[in-house]
């Protein structure tokens, strides 16, 4: 058995050992034409038959290289036809998406291919695509994690499988069958099977940080511990296997703990306060993940400047990127789109009148006022949006507004009025909300805080003849 042999055999136990094919799938393979990729079409070329999988080529062409990139599509193409595969090819401007989305040329270059890889994928029917990620690779993104700032799921480096969710295409099963190699291995196995994969002249550049890494970083490090790639790697393995474990503890308990309403999640104060911190950590993650559909560009410390708000008064907030929004509340604390999501009251500008017996629409609002001629057989519990009101006492001259610096209210069931400040704080209503509770006035006097307490100068009493009912109607 010759060292390609070797190879092969170890890359076909670390596949079922991962449970990386099944019998009957189609694998794309995604090849640069550099040697972990052609690494990888030969080694799962000749594993297909034996494990009854089948494959197909798919190769990106950024443009970045000018002739380098035309070179790289002609050899993949090449390859393809040596070996009878068919090939999916496309060429695309990294620049035009580049400046679109503010990121840097690796980072375009990525979302782009990851792209075209799910595009490809469903529409020939691959159960995955397999990229050429070697131990090298896996080191060096755990090293990547760690300069960047990462908590223990940073360590945890390359997954064998992974669920790559691509804005705009769907979700992608990524798997990768060379984690049990080297890149000193594939490249001997180039050699050895007379193979001439193409060079990328930019992977000398020490300008992006991964090749920094690669060129200076872990050369120093080998020179300090000449195993420390093997500690790496077995840290990254116990890391994995304990988030793991952690990940299917937090789910239970999102399942249980946590309350979603549109694009808002809400969590008990008192039951997230009960949790160790690193169930806390974990859930704020996965609730993020289910909000974004990932964590691209959530970093350690954004979890963490949550944690250090948890015991922060009310009205506390953090924004996040993609303008996720963290607030605490009295009773909860809430992670959602922005201040619009989290309050469900919409803004409302000025002073609105009312003209009893029709509708008036207000920003965001539309308002149903009527006369009963009788208090008998009402429901006053009908709905937080619906007020039932002494018509005599309330009068004729309705209107809307907002809070104003100043306002008294002298809520049902209280003696004497008080600041409606005092009284929104006093009821828990969050801070953000506040200017945009609408109010029902008469004059100067407040006859309701709608959707919490009317005022007790127009309550119903055994004196009442005709009642004013006001229904408070989110518009659309």
């Amino acid at each position: 058995m010759d060292n390609t042999d070797i190879l092969t055999e170890r890359v076909r136990k670390y596949i079922k050992k991962q449970g990386l094919v099944s019998t009957g799938n189609e694998i794309l393979l995604a090849v640069s034409g550099g040697p972990d990729s052609v690494c990888m079409l030969y080694i799962m070329h000749k594993l297909s038959s034996e494990m009854g999988f089948s494959l197909r080529l798919a190769h990106l062409n950024h443009g970045l290289r000018g002739e380098e990139s035309e070179r790289d599509a002609a050899y993949v193409a090449e390859l393809a036809d040596n070996l009878g595969l068919p090939l999916c090819q496309q060429k695309i401007s990294v620049k035009a998406y580049q400046d679109e989305h503010h990121l840097s040329t690796e980072e375009a270059a990525r979302e782009m291919r990851y792209a075209f890889l799910c595009r490809t994928a469903a529409e020939h029917g691959a159960a995955a695509v397999a990229v050429g990620h070697t131990i090298d690779d896996n080191i060096e993104t755990v090293m990547l994690h760690l300069v960047r700032g990462s908590g223990t799921r940073g360590l945890q480096g390359l997954r064998p499988v992974i669920s790559r969710d691509i804005a705009g295409a769907g979700c992608l099963r990524v798997i990768r069958p060379l984690l049990s190699l080297s890149r000193a291995e594939t490249q001997s196995y180039c050699r050895e099977a007379g193979l001439s994969p193409v060079q990328d002249a930019t992977n000398q550049s020490t300008e992006p940080l991964r090749n920094r890494i690669r060129l200076e970083v872990l050369p120093m490090l080998r020179a300090i511990n000449p195993a420390f790639e093997e500690t790496i790697l077995r840290t990254a393995f116990i890391a994995g296997e304990e988030m793991a474990l952690l990940d299917e503890v937090t789910s239970q308990m999102k399942a249980e703990l946590v309350i979603r309403q549109d694009n808002v999640l809400m969590i008990e104060k008192i039951e997230m306060q009960r949790l160790h911190p690193a169930l806390k950590r974990n859930l704020l993650r996965q609730m993020m993940e289910e909000l974004l559909g990932g964590l691209k560009d959530i970093e350690a410390r954004h979890i963490e400047s949550i944690v250090q708000t948890l015991d922060r008064p009310a009205g506390r907030r953090i924004d996040l990127p993609y303008k996720l929004v963290f607030q605490v509340d009295y009773e909860h604390y809430l992670l959602g789109w922005g201040i619009d999501a989290l309050c469900p009251y919409p803004p409302c500008e000025g002073e609105y009148s009312l003209t009893i017996g029709k509708e008036t629409v207000i920003d965001g609002w539309v308002v149903k006022t009527e006369i009963l001629p009788s208090p008998v057989g009402l429901d006053l519990s009908e709905s937080t949006l619906v007020a039932y009101l002494d018509m005599d006492k309330a009068g004729s001259d309705l209107a809307v507004r907002t809070r104003t610096e100043g306002d008294q209210f002298q809520p049902l069931g209280m003696e004497e009025a008080k600041s409606l400040k005092e009284f929104m704080i006093d009821n828990k209503i969050p801070r953000s909300w506040r200017a945009r509770v609408p109010l029902l006035i008469s004059g100067k006097k407040i006859l309701w805080l709608v959707g919490y307490r009317i005022g007790q100068s127009a309550k119903i009493d055994e004196k009442t003849r005709r009642v004013l009912r006001v229904e408070f109607n989110l518009l659309g």
